[in-house]
């Protein structure tokens, strides 16, 4: 448990600035292409100034992904071993084709303005985008083969056993990992597009910038929704896959108990575990058989399937799993409401929209963060589904004094880490764009 503890707290910190990164990259290709196009150089300073904030998460970014890998080695031997064939693959190919790509352009996205021609530097921005986005292809690959595990053979027995690839294909395509990577990308752009959002309206309500701030929203504004729209579409498919493939985890999501029932949508509810019900929920009947087969009547498989020891913690998976949905909603619903307000003109002076906007920058991190929780602990007490438990995969000679040593420290360290990234990113937010940006003439 407290291995497991550690990994969460390292993947959860180190995933607050993978999606911002990608969802930045995507929206950087956007304003530098504006400024291509009409040679405003109003484009010209949006992108110096949010390249440079990209470039402080970059780093934040590296440096916790970097510490959370290496737990594989030092807490989780066996799982390492076990696995160690299909992630080597998978990370292979993300160092080769993705973290290279990214970091290789990096340093002409960052330093190359008047050192390179206007279309090599939009080129490395398209190219820095494309490293971000593929990265998360083969982390969310190798993630997904746990779910659905498929192109692979065991090799030996008992905690000497081992999975190796028969069919790579097979592999990076296993059932669930389109699915996810369209999820994960939503996610992504989400995180990115309200995170602008966030500080254009915070300098419209501090009357600062407002040129910058109106032409930052409009771009972020379409592209949250749209992905706040394409997110709802990917989680339904996604929702499909998992009660296809993994029936235990779909019905820990809805507290669905019942072995072969048809089974009712809870917007909300406390599924309490020792009764095996729901409490204070409100449902809809039969929604949940619905969406996943479309009939009402038809039955899904509940939790009375699976013996106790093969179910997940039920509550923590529906609480976490229905907080992101509703964040989701959420999402959906200030983001196409802010079109309304652009739309009618009012969105730049309506001062409760511009607050909500400040705030929803929280939103796409915290639905994040849910989805990978109900995800993982949704997949217990499996750590590869249906093929390794997770208290077989932990390291034997790790003992639990030097996992609470080492848990304290990453947790001063992480600490430190986040207010030395809140206190660098206020001050590029409060310092703001550079007005000598607007002036630069680059040369063709």
């Amino acid at each position: 448990m407290l291995s497991r503890i550690q990994f969460g707290l390292t993947i959860g910190f180190h995933y607050i600035f993978p999606p911002l990164s990608v969802g930045l990259g995507l929206l950087l290709v956007f304003m530098e292409g504006m400024y291509l196009k009409t040679k405003n150089p109003l484009y010209h300073q949006m992108t110096r100034f949010w390249v440079r904030v990209f470039g402080l998460i970059f780093a934040l970014g590296v440096a916790t992904g970097i510490v959370m890998e290496f737990q594989f080695g030092t807490n989780w031997s066996t799982y390492s071993r076990y696995v160690g064939d299909v992630f080597g693959s998978a990370l292979a190919a993300e160092g080769i084709f993705a973290f290279f790509l990214e970091s290789g352009f990096l340093a002409i996205l960052l330093f190359g303005w008047n050192r390179v021609s206007p279309t090599m530097h939009f080129v490395s921005t398209i190219l820095v985008c494309l490293g971000a986005h593929f990265s998360a292809v083969w982390i969310v690959v190798a993630n997904s083969w746990q779910q659905t595990p498929a192109g692979h053979h065991i090799v030996g027995e008992g905690l000497s056993a081992r999975a190796e690839i028969v069919d790579f294909w097979a592999m990076v395509f296993n059932p669930s990992s389109v699915d996810r990577i369209w999820h994960v990308y939503m996610g992504c752009w989400q995180a990115g597009a309200f995170f602008v959002l966030s500080v254009g309206a915070y300098y419209l309500i501090k009357k600062r910038h407002l040129d910058f701030a109106k032409a930052s929203m409009k771009i972020a504004l379409v592209l949250a929704a749209v992905a706040s729209m394409l997110q709802l579409v990917s989680g339904h498919s996604s929702a499909v896959g998992v009660a296809e493939n993994q029936p235990a985890k779909m019905a820990a999501y809805e507290g669905h108990y019942p072995a072969n029932e048809p089974a009712p949508l809870y917007l909300f509810g406390w599924v309490n575990e020792e009764l095996e019900q729901v409490q204070f929920g409100v449902a809809v009947p039969g929604l949940l058989s619905y969406m996943i087969h479309g009939d009402w009547n038809e039955p899904v498989t509940g939790l009375r399937e699976f013996p106790p020891d093969k179910r997940p913690p039920v509550n923590a998976v529906f609480q976490s799993y229905h907080a992101m949905v509703a964040i989701g909603f959420g999402l959906i619903a200030v983001s196409w409401l802010g079109l309304w307000f652009w739309w009618q003109k009012k969105l730049f002076d309506t001062g409760w929209m511009l607050k909500a906007f400040v705030i929803s920058v929280l939103g796409p991190q915290l639905a994040n963060q849910l989805g990978w929780f109900s995800a993982e602990v949704g997949r217990q007490p499996y750590i590869v589904y249906n093929l390794l438990k997770t208290e077989d995969g932990i390291s034997k000679v790790v003992t639990s004094g030097e996992v609470i040593t080492s848990l304290i420290m990453f947790g001063a360290i992480y600490l430190l880490l986040f207010i030395l990234f809140i206190y660098l990113l206020n001050e590029k937010i409060q310092h703001g764009p550079a007005a000598e940006d607007l002036a630069i003439k680059r040369r063709a």
